[in-house]
């Protein structure tokens, strides 16, 4: 770049920092008065282990997320008050949702009529739209709820695949839009992810990203965690693993049904240097056609989305998220369907993965969470390995704390197995089994803790998972499964 151009480059940022601080339309003062839960969320933060998130307190953060990006765009305040509730006693504590929301969301107004920017100008923003982006937020925080908010999906300053866009972003207005953004939820109960399904193709795209992500901590003061949301098959580190502004990784993981495309990637992020966490921000979604391909392998269901949840876990995700195919863009009667939804996604909302995320999330915080690390290591493979350990849907993958105090192996069939016992502490070892359908867990015996143990899942020969936690007697751990939440 020369001269001029930088000197050209300086001039518009400048007067995007002029127009962010004068126009009327982008002035926003937040409330003086604090809740207690704004109050903790403005404190959630990175474990010191760098591999975790937590509250203030040094309390582990569970990220249970749902894929939910149309709420802001679609649904009336009523019905985002329905789901929201619905979430909350599921467990779920991240609503992953966008402002400037995919399908055509600078064109199409939200349920009171209100399109988010004037002259599709990101300078401009509604006010009357953003009131109800207002409400929604406040009203997940009272439910205990974070909203992992999007400022903007991909195709909003790139051309997408499937989104309609404008573009409307450049360097320039990304961080005075993310600046704004950030000053305005700066008390609110949310989790910032910049991105939105789409790659880092040139320059231009990661100033884009850049800067509205240095804007949004310019605006909040650096009181909410930044991740990026990427495309398919790909994580945030491949691109920003460095930044600064990038807190913890986000891989989208995608929407076929086998470990070994995607999901085998995992643990290849949780090494990089520096240490951060990760999550899968985008696993396939119940309900939704297996690698997009509904005429060859149908629709997903609830055992494809638990094995998504366990083999991010023990791979050494933070937490997971979740997503149903009817409920991303909340399709409903009289609405158009994108690419085969199966139900309403009132229905959906009762679907039996989605509740059943709530006993992975159980099971984890029933055990030492900030030590807990994955260890494929504990299982013994078989000479035909793609038996054991496994292959495609089959894969069996496990984890444990760092201090030996447990291992906890997924079974994703019942298909016997041998473990290294020598990875459990102390002379005595319990073993339970962990019904990721029900939640339930039962005793598996009493073993001296010694060798190698063959286990057998309770339903042999059959496509059901199960959790085997293996635990260090004298530690008197209760149930698995057995954390409660208020």
């Amino acid at each position: 770049m020369n001269d001029a151009s930088l000197i050209w480059r300086f001039i518009q940022q400048a007067l995007a920092a002029t127009l962010i601080a004068s126009t009327s339309c982008l002035s926003y003062s937040a409330p003086a008065s604090e809740s207690a839960a704004i109050k903790r969320t403005r404190t959630l933060q990175v474990s010191e282990n760098g591999r975790f998130l937590t509250r203030s307190d040094g309390s582990p953060f569970f990220y249970l997320g749902d894929t939910a990006w149309e709420l802001l765009h679609r649904l009336t305040r009523e019905d985002a008050e329905t789901y929201l509730k619905r979430r909350a006693e599921q467990g779920y504590t991240v609503i992953q949702t966008v402002v400037l929301a995919e399908f055509s969301g600078l064109e199409i107004p939200n349920a009171y009529g209100a399109l988010p920017l004037h002259d599709n100008d990101p300078l401009k923003p509604n006010e009357r739209y953003f009131e109800h982006v207002d409400w929604v937020v406040k009203k997940a925080e009272e439910l205990g709820l974070y909203v992992g908010l999007l400022p903007s999906w991909g195709d909003k300053w790139m051309k997408g695949r499937w989104g309609v866009g404008p573009e409307i972003f450049t360097p320039e207005n990304a961080g005075a839009y993310g600046e704004w953004l950030g000053r305005r939820y700066a008390n609110s109960a949310v989790i910032w992810i910049v991105g939105g399904d789409r790659p880092i193709e040139n320059d231009t795209h990661r100033a884009i990203i850049d800067g509205m992500a240095r804007g949004l901590r310019k605006g909040d003061g650096g009181s909410h965690l930044i991740t990026f949301h990427p495309p398919g098959s790909r994580g945030s580190a491949e691109w920003f693993h460095a930044a600064p502004w990038l807190d913890f990784n986000m891989r989208q993981n995608g929407h076929g049904a086998s470990f070994n495309v995607n999901y085998a990637k995992m643990r290849a992020d949780y090494d990089r240097v520096p240490v951060k966490p990760l999550i899968d921000g985008e696993p396939i979604y119940e309900g939704h056609p297996i690698a997009f391909k509904a005429e060859e392998f149908g629709h997903s269901i609830a055992a494809d989305v638990r094995r998504a949840m366990y083999w991010d876990l023990f791979s050494g995700a933070c937490g997971h998220t979740y997503g149903h195919h009817s409920i991303w863009q909340f399709f409903d009667t009289g609405r158009e369907p994108v690419n085969r939804p199966l139900m309403t996604w009132r229905k959906a909302i009762e679907e039996p993965g989605g509740n059943q995320m709530q006993f992975g999330r159980r099971l984890i915080e029933s055990r030492p969470v900030l030590t807990r690390i994955p260890d494929n290591d504990i299982i013994v493979p078989e000479t035909v390995t793609t038996s054991i350990p496994g292959a495609g849907a089959y894969r069996f993958v496990a984890t444990r704390d760092s201090n030996g105090s447990y291992a906890m192996v997924y079974a994703p069939i019942g298909r016997a197995f041998r473990v290294q016992m020598s990875k459990i502490s102390g002379k005595n070892v319990v073993a339970w089994w962990f019904d990721p359908r029900t939640g339930k867990a039962t005793t598996a015996g009493h073993f001296s803790n010694e060798g190698e143990r063959e286990f057998t899942p309770p339903r042999p020969g059959e496509v059901l998972d199960w959790i085997l936690v293996l635990d260090d007697a004298s530690k008197n751990f209760p149930a698995p499964g057995s954390a409660v939440w208020k």
